[in-house]
């Protein structure tokens, strides 16, 4: 059976838990002989049918490849939503989505965002004609204020980097039905073992594969994947919104390698088991932060008294692994801090198996509003307890700074 034949069988898998998808949707042994682990397919060409090419047929790996198409099937199966889209890096994908928009166009994105998100459009896209707002997506007033007749997408982080912020996408998408915007929701932190925002409404889901979905620092990448509705023809004929994306990724390029699919491809197959024992362990460790004398607030959707906990609980699964908390001390000391482990790796980015921390605000640079004795922290995979004694340890240089 060739690889794309034994693709065909997909379907039949999507009767099973997510669990069961993640280990099967993408590849599946039909034949014996077949290997259990899929190949990887190196190749930038491929060879011509005799009647030459057609919708389907590999020619050239930018378009598409067997890998990438593996995993884009795996990821929109999981998210549940009708395809997925594949690109070398999260900041590919935002650009992207950004492009399906027209010089002129208004977007209204949340006030706490990822500051790559923040410093790509204001240095590139508000150059190109992009006008934007900042604003509190945790209340829907503020967001119709801020709204104008050039308004075209809403974008949505939740929870938000770093100060975990909750908004209700259900509500959030609704309004934004309600005026014809498109909506991105950046689910990076989640994944969909916690949220799924296209079954809350959202058209848009983005990842940075990069994080969770791969979750061992080893592979970059980014994805979009849509709902099952924006798939139908516009009324007046234009493209949809899956097709003016898949068109954007194949023309612009900016597309993982074959190799770079497989590893993400064997990373999500124990995407649930991971994500489900890193967040128990974050539950944990900031029910212990928020009992510690050096440390002066804990941000964490799991905890009741966050502001966001009653939307997080209708709309997440699970309260997730990240964590932000501010420790009694300045500056100087919550670096001093972040340096002093020895199980806990000071390191930017998020979502691996080990686990790791950093000064966020010298880690964002330009124009970083995040408070200066804020720690963003990546709870891993180490056992609960060592990575609780480690903050403890570190938490000592506070001491110092009392």
């Amino acid at each position: 059976m060739s690889r794309k034949e034994s693709q065909s069988n997909d379907k039949t898998h999507r009767r099973f838990h997510p669990e069961t998808r993640a280990l099967h949707e993408g590849w599946h042994p039909e034949d014996p002989g077949e290997p259990l682990v899929p190949s990887w397919d190196p190749s930038t060409i491929f060879r011509h049918p005799g009647q030459g090419l057609s919708a389907g047929t590999w020619s050239y790996t930018r378009l598409d490849n067997p890998n990438r198409s593996q995993l884009e099937k795996t990821l929109a199966s999981l998210e549940g939503g009708s395809e997925a889209l594949m690109f070398a890096s999260g900041m590919a994908a935002v650009q992207a989505v950004f492009h399906i928009l027209a010089p002129g166009d208004h977007v209204l994105l949340p006030g706490d965002l990822y500051h790559g998100v923040r410093i790509l459009i204001s240095e590139q896209y508000e150059r190109w004609g992009l006008s934007f707002n900042f604003v509190d997506m945790t209340r829907p007033d503020a967001v119709v204020e801020a709204a104008t007749d050039r308004t075209r997408m809403i974008w949505m982080e939740t929870p938000s980097n770093p100060m975990l912020k909750i908004s209700d996408i259900a509500a959030l998408s609704q309004l934004a039905r309600d005026r014809g915007w498109i909506s991105v929701v950046d689910n990076t932190w989640c994944t969909p073992v916690i949220q799924r925002p296209l079954e809350l409404g959202a058209n848009i889901v983005l990842y940075s594969t990069t994080k969770y979905l791969g979750g061992h620092s080893d592979v970059l990448g980014g994805a979009l994947v849509l709902r099952n509705t924006d798939q139908s023809p516009p009324s007046d004929g234009s493209s949809t919104l899956a097709e003016r994306l898949r068109s954007l990724q194949r023309q612009a390029g900016a597309v993982p390698s074959p190799f770079d699919c497989w590893l993400m491809m064997r990373s999500l197959k124990t995407l649930y088991v991971r994500i489900r024992a890193q967040a128990t362990a974050a539950e944990m460790i900031a029910e212990k932060l928020m009992e510690h004398h050096f440390v002066e607030e804990v941000y964490y959707p799991g905890l009741a008294d966050h502001p966001g906990h009653h939307i997080a609980v209708r709309q997440m699964d699970l309260p997730g692994a990240m964590i932000s908390f501010r420790i009694r001390g300045d500056e100087e000391t919550a670096l001093r801090v972040v340096s002093s482990s020895r199980v806990i790796i000071p390191a930017t980015s998020l979502g691996g198996v080990e686990s790791t921390w950093e000064h966020r605000r010298t880690s964002e640079y330009k124009g970083s509003a995040t408070p200066g004795n804020l720690i963003r922290l990546s709870v891993g995979l180490e056992h609960p307890d060592d990575i609780r004694d480690d903050i403890d340890r570190s938490l000592e240089c506070c001491r110092s700074a009392k």
